[in-house]
């Protein structure tokens, strides 16, 4: 068994503990690679059918050919495809550059507020009719008590300090110093009433990892992370405003990785093109406790 072999069996663990484990859970699926990955384990660990939901929270400000690639890949995997938003800052143009706020202000308005309220049920849900690939309204405002998601120890700091299985409170607030052990694959899911849990199968992987895990798989990603023929593509893919593509000539996932081996991204950070993450000097970090994703 190789390394690749190792991860994938325990992200598959992970995934079928949680589904055990935990009632009402759904998977967030942001549509970059790392939870394109993610929903790949899921559709492995249970034979082809992804039994959990699939929620996205639409900004209404990520790249359309984003939008695009999730739909057509929810109606080709036959996914339960759901998303939500927040209608109110988008028609208040509590928004950034345009609404005249800050990035980190932005993304709590439109990512953290749209996530837990989407969440909880309280504020409306669409869900994809995958005859007719036209969103309606979810009928279903049951809450959510748990999420899983793609997150990687080292794609920032805060990231690194989380757990597979990492409780909030019920306003998805997470404090950082009150974390369960996880040693020796052994993993706490016995959490009180009301706790919210973020469940994070790909915490161990990196970059690499999972670039050569799309290779290994033949994992179908959006055209965005592949160079057009402008010397440029997107390394980490967000919202328009705020998300840089990289230099890089790289035209398939082969040139990626190496790339990531020896290249010139050996030692540079995945997120650098992001530019809240520079704001409020650990922005992501403020984020994060508060419920962000």
């Amino acid at each position: 068994m190789n390394h690749l072999d190792k991860l994938e069996a325990q992200s598959v663990y992970i995934l079928r503990e949680a589904y055990r484990e935990f009632k009402n859970i759904c998977m967030l699926w942001s549509i970059g690679k790392d939870s394109t990955v993610l929903l790949w384990l899921a559709r492995k660990a249970f034979f082809g059918h992804v039994p959990i939901p699939l929620v996205h929270i639409d900004t209404h400000y990520k790249i359309p050919e984003m939008i695009h690639y999730r739909d057509q890949l929810a109606r080709q995997w036959q996914l339960t495809m759901i998303y939500g938003e927040n209608k109110e800052a988008l028609d208040g143009g509590r928004t950034f550059p345009d609404g005249k706020t800050d990035r980190i202000s932005c993304c709590q308005a439109l990512k953290t507020e749209a996530l837990k309220n989407t969440l909880s049920g309280e504020w409306p849900r669409y869900i994809l009719d995958l005859e007719t690939g036209q969103y309606r309204p979810d009928g279903s405002r049951e809450k959510y008590t748990g999420v899983i998601v793609g997150v990687r120890a080292d794609e920032e700091g805060s990231r690194s300090k989380e757990r597979y299985f990492s409780p909030r409170d019920q306003e998805n607030d997470w404090d950082v110093g009150d974390q369960p052990p996880e040693f020796w694959n052994q993993f706490k899911t016995d959490f009180a009433p009301g706790t919210h849990i973020r469940i994070h199968p790909l915490l161990d992987w990196t970059e690499l990892n999972v670039w050569e895990y799309i290779e290994r798989e033949k994992i179908p990603v959006t055209s965005l992370y592949f160079d057009q023929g402008e010397g440029k593509r997107y390394r980490s893919l967000g919202c328009y405003p705020c998300t840089l593509p990289v230099e890089s000539p790289a035209r398939n996932v082969e040139e990626i990785i190496e790339e990531l081996r020896s290249g010139k991204f050996a030692n540079i950070a995945e997120r650098s093109g992001r530019a809240q993450d520079k704001d409020d000097g650990g922005g992501l970090e403020t984020l994060r406790r508060g419920g962000y994703m």
